[in-house]
């Protein structure tokens, strides 16, 4: 055989070139479109794991707010992002309640700030408010993840107001320790109730006026995006007794 006029050496060296060729495409797929999908999954994983740690924090601390317990304390475990105590959210709950003396229906106001304990990680807030746990996303939508501890039953409606107050915030990653201290509390009670309203205002209206509709069955009267506030409201057939409880707890975070 003739080497010098052989092409097998030239096919050679072209079939290394295709392989090597699809060997750093490949790898330039990988680096582009997967490392991003697994930080994307990564990040997913951990908010889930937010939300359950929200979960598990949020019967601890109602026990302080129903009278269980005098305090409570849960560790909570970060992956970034930041944890903190915040106060900008309300509720006020208006009344009709019927006045004997006047033999006529009166308008009874009763409003206060919540707080609530919230986790901020990759621009997703999750949150304990008022009881409830609640979740918000980049979109702007919010979800209801537990429910806050408002029941209606037999003609008597409960609703819980947990004050939080405090003033502490942590960033980073690891473990924390959230501790609520029980405040003052008392229970306002209001006979003959005959209709109620009740006002949100909180980063998570759109997830409260869904569980205002459906758990107890009151109808939006008015909602505001800009101020994030949702008005729900109900008439009663028959008369009902309302009962607030007032809880306020001192939040701090280690």
């Amino acid at each position: 055989m003739n080497f010098t006029k052989s092409d097998d050496a030239v096919s050679e060296m072209v079939d290394y070139s295709i392989i090597l060729s699809i060997i750093l495409l490949a790898t330039g797929i990988i680096v582009v479109a997967g490392v991003p999908m697994l930080e994307h999954i990564q990040e997913t994983q951990h908010t889930d794991n937010i939300k359950q740690s929200f979960q598990v924090l949020a019967p601890n601390v109602n026990k302080v707010v129903f009278g269980n317990a005098p305090a409570q304390s849960v560790e909570l475990k970060m992956y970034g992002g930041s944890l903190s105590v915040t106060k900008d959210n309300y509720i006020n709950i208006s009344m009709q309640v019927w006045n004997n003396s006047a033999g006529s229906p009166e308008t009874v106001s009763f409003g206060r700030q919540m707080g609530n304990i919230e986790n901020d990680f990759q621009n997703t807030l999750i949150c304990y408010e008022n009881s409830g746990v609640w979740a918000k996303y980049a979109s702007g939508d919010s979800v209801m993840v537990a429910e806050p501890r408002f029941t209606y039953a037999n003609n008597v409606l409960v609703i819980p107001d947990a004050s939080v107050s405090g003033s502490s915030s942590v960033s980073g990653s690891g473990l924390v320790r959230v501790t609520a201290d029980a405040g003052r509390r008392s229970i306002e009670s209001y006979r003959n109730v005959s209709q109620v309203n009740v006002t949100v205002t909180s980063d998570y209206f759109k997830a409260w006026e869904k569980f205002l509709n459906e758990r107890l069955e009151m109808s939006t009267i008015d909602i505001n995006e800009t101020t994030q506030t949702v008005l729900a409201g109900k008439s009663y057939t028959e008369n009902i007794d309302v009962y607030i409880i007032k809880a306020a707890m001192d939040v701090t975070i280690d």
